[in-house]
């Protein structure tokens, strides 16, 4: 028997942790592990605040640490809560926080003040940079998963390429709505979704001053059987597969879609969980899509294997994308998608926000990623 593995001191190495595959049976049976209670302060039911949000204040963001062993959440009382601390930014609010690849740093948007994107440290509270730029709301913010830089989008339509480094931004893209972003999972790829548009536009991370290599229409043809002019698509997240091969875009409304990441096909339509851009499930859904607390509730599993999804009603949504159909040649605009009805529906709790933490991926994605840009 082989000895076991030791560092450069002689001390032996902790061993892997022990994984398990997902499997239908094994996800329809998941259940709660830990619920942190507390994660949101009430509002006095008096104040003229409550009465403006119609409900309880709510969770707006959760992250993850790339250890997968600390979750961030940020709420609208202007709080980010890790585990049982508590931090306040009264000041400025608090959205869209994102673990940089320091367990002890995130960066966040700004609510109030101004529209600055602040890079805060956990363990003594203090902001380490400021990043200003943006003259709007900042609405999507992502981490580059191989280095320094990020990435934000917002309703001043322009995203803004920056590096935890300098506090300046180290590129700029104007576009004719305001946009959202994602990074794929090798660091190469990244896409900006252009609501109003219906366009997600991917870049090349080395050359992203040119025009996108691939420009993708998301358009379903079965929202004409529902009413027409069939209701607008409102994306309100954009997130690539682990293994890089399609586009999850998590939109208001009870829909969400997934793109092939090649060529732009429309593989599929995840149906089967209410949409959170309405405050509260009593509440009448409306004509025009707005985005409402969507954003952070719908993620893929580490394996590409499933999607799952938090849902108005407290249910956790899941669903099998497994064998998603295979389509190739020139997009269609009016084919029909693969209508997905979920594997399961968890009991959740009151409330709906999820994420799943995506682990570092395997050197294959890189040539996937690489595959992907020689396609432009």
């Amino acid at each position: 028997m082989p000895p076991p593995p030791t560092t450069s001191n002689g001390n032996a190495t902790a061993p892997p942790p022990a994984t398990i595959p997902l499997s239908n049976a094994l996800m329809t049976k998941l259940k709660p592990a830990k619920i942190f209670k507390g994660a949101v302060e009430p509002t006095p039911p008096s104040t003229p605040v409550a009465r403006s949000h119609q409900g309880p204040r709510h969770i707006t963001a959760i992250t993850f640490d790339d250890r997968g062993d600390q979750v961030l959440t940020a709420a609208e009382d202007e709080t980010f809560r890790l585990h049982l601390k508590t931090l306040y930014s009264k000041k400025y609010g608090v959205d869209l926080p994102r673990f940089t690849h320091r367990h002890t740093t995130v960066v966040h948007a700004s609510t109030k003040e101004d529209d600055t994107i602040r890079y805060h440290s956990l363990h003594d509270n203090k902001y380490l940079q400021y990043f200003k730029g943006h003259s709007g709301r900042v609405v999507s913010l992502e981490v580059s998963p191989i280095d320094d830089g990020f990435m934000s989008g917002s309703v001043d339509k322009t995203v803004r390429l920056w590096d935890l480094r300098a506090p300046t931004c180290r590129g700029l893209l104007n576009l004719p709505a305001s946009p959202i972003v994602a990074y794929d999972s090798s660091g190469l790829v990244f896409a900006v979704g252009v609501n109003h548009y219906s366009r997600i536009l991917l870049y090349d991370q080395a050359n992203y001053d040119k025009d996108p290599f691939l420009t993708i229409t998301l358009e379903d043809p079965t929202l004409a059987l529902v009413s027409y002019p069939p209701r607008p698509i409102y994306m309100t997240s954009i997130s690539f597969s682990p293994n890089a091969k399609y586009i999850l875009v998590g939109c208001s409304g009870d829909a969400h879609y997934i793109l092939d990441a090649f060529e732009g096909h429309l593989v599929a339509k995840l149906e089967g969980h209410v949409g959170l851009e309405r405050r509260r499930i009593d509440a009448p859904q409306t004509i025009d899509p707005s985005k409402g607390n969507s954003g952070e509730e719908v993620s893929w599993t580490p394996d590409s294997k499933y999607v799952v999804s938090g849902s108005l009603n407290g249910k956790i949504v899941i669903w099998d994308v497994q064998n998603l159909p295979v389509r190739s040649g020139v997009v269609d605009l009016k084919t029909h998608p693969t209508r997905l009805q979920p594997l399961t529906t968890l009991d959740g709790h009151p409330g709906a926000e999820l994420a799943f933490w995506l682990p570092d991926q395997s050197a294959d994605n890189d040539e996937i990623a690489k595959e992907l840009l020689r396609k432009k």
